[in-house]
């Protein structure tokens, strides 16, 4: 059972599915983060979740000090994190340009 012909071409990589965050991180958490890094969100911290951007520098430039930034362990992990989500967007980002010039290579060809 021989194909002829050009063979069909391969399914762009899936965007937002298991895609892989790296460890430590809670069910759920890396495709959380991965929204606000996408939208190019601030990413909130502990104690900060429903409030906007603006509102929480705002507050801080008033001087309250919000539960995430007082701590610098808990800082420590956030920042570890959050540079987990933005490695791999940027690589997820990077598959997805690859994906793509590569596609229009093969039509340029066809």
């Amino acid at each position: 059972d021989e194909e002829y012909g050009p063979a069909p071409l391969p399914d762009a990589p899936a965007l937002g599915s298991n895609v892989d965050y790296g460890g430590a991180l809670r069910p759920g958490e890396g495709a959380a983060i991965a929204q606000y890094v996408q939208k190019n969100m601030r990413i909130p911290r502990r104690g900060e979740v429903g409030w906007s951007g603006d509102e929480i520098e705002r507050l801080e430039s008033v001087g309250y000090v919000m539960s995430g930034s007082r701590h610098a362990r808990m800082n420590a992990v956030r920042l570890r994190k959050e540079n987990q989500i933005y490695s791999a967007e940027q690589k997820r980002a990077l598959a997805l340009i690859t994906f793509e010039e590569k596609q229009q290579r093969e039509n340029k060809l066809m």
